[in-house]
């Protein structure tokens, strides 16, 4: 008997094990891979999804498995187990790698900076009022300075030149943004905002925050319920809901141009005060931080994020855009710095408050 079950025991061991090696290999072509943990920003998803991204992590060996999260809302997750944590600026990244206590400067393989898309009458109306200007049919600068202002004396669509003909333009004229407090794109909106209100300068005292407070709680209040996904935002508007003017990633555009749609209706303005929002890699292991290296290096995922319509840090030429609606290079657009994680979570809370 001792020895039966001896022969069982062993039996089912062997089992255990090829169950573990086959669960590790790549379905393709039986390459053995490393499962990586991931939970990234929510505009990261299909690039992550695309079968190629897949096949290309897996010929080095690697098998992503990612879940989103607001880029903000990950620093109330407990991030034990997994192996990186990808949000989509560099304040969550310093915020996130100061309490899992992650040293080093941490990769920031790609960028996409924010952008206002507008429906093309609105845009047409905002150009005849000095709000914009357009250089193609599909494609202009967001006059930023001249946009808060308008904010601030709480204009209304009806006030502009050339809106009454068009009955879709009613209400206070103001961009959509997401829930600053939890989503990166919500956050970064304020954080230009308060770079113009503030004189061209970074906001970081407590008197600076007390000065950007009136104007960047007047953006946020008059949006009403805000989501938490920029890629909700974004379907919205591209469906036909919502408000004529909303803020994204230039990514998501570009995307959206990759798939084969050029909508119409679509114009991409340009603000001409605006912030990157710069992709950045938090590895908590040494897996995770392989995967952040290749995805900063690795010839084939650089063209595979460009598809997506990130632009890889480092070459303008990789970025694949379309210049019917896309800016190749980023001339004419003053890039301002991000707050501090601390001030800009201070910012939003009052901006919301």
């Amino acid at each position: 008997m001792r020895r039966i079950a001896g022969i069982i025991l062993a039996v089912l061991l062997i089992g255990g094990v090829v169950v573990a090696v086959v669960a590790g290999r790549s379905s393709e072509d039986g390459t053995a891979t490393k499962t990586v943990q991931a939970v990234i920003g929510s505009e990261k998803a299909e690039f992550f999804a695309d079968p190629d991204v897949v096949k290309a992590l897996a010929a080095k060996g690697y098998t992503v498995k990612a879940e989103t999260s607001g880029s903000w809302a990950m620093e109330g997750l407990d991030l034990a187990g997994y192996d990186l944590a990808l949000p989509s600026s560099q304040a969550p990244a310093a915020a996130l790698a100061a309490k899992y206590k992650v040293t080093g400067t941490l990769p920031r393989p790609f960028y996409s900076p924010l952008v206002v898309v507008a429906h093309k009458n609105a845009a047409e109306v905002l150009a005849a009022n000095k709000l914009a200007t357009l250089d193609t049919e599909h494609r202009g600068t967001f006059e930023m300075a001249a946009y808060l202002a308008a904010a601030r004396d709480d204009r209304t669509w009806q006030q502009l030149k050339g809106a009454q003909k068009y009955g879709e333009l009613t209400g206070t004229l103001y961009l959509s943004s997401t829930d600053p407090e939890t989503s990166n794109s919500g956050a970064l909106y304020l954080a230009a905002a308060s770079y113009v209100e503030n004189g061209g300068k970074v906001v970081a005292s407590d008197a600076e925050i007390d000065r950007a407070t009136p104007l960047l709680h007047q953006l946020i209040s008059v949006q009403g319920a805000q989501q938490s996904s920029t890629d909700a935002v974004f379907r919205d508007f591209v469906s036909g809901a919502g408000n004529p003017l909303v803020v994204v990633y230039e990514s998501q555009v570009a995307s959206l141009l990759q798939e084969g749609q050029q909508p119409d209706d679509l114009v991409v303005l340009y603000p001409d005060t605006t912030v990157n929002s710069d992709h950045t890699v938090v590895p908590l292991t040494e897996d995770g931080k392989a995967v952040a290296e290749l995805l900063s290096a690795d010839a084939r995922l650089r063209e595979l994020e460009a598809r997506h319509g990130f632009r890889p840090q480092g070459e303008a030429a990789e970025f694949a855009s379309d210049t019917t609606y896309l800016k190749q290079e980023l001339t004419g657009v003053h890039q301002a710095a991000v707050p501090t994680s601390e001030v800009l979570h201070e910012l939003a809370r009052r901006a919301r408050g």
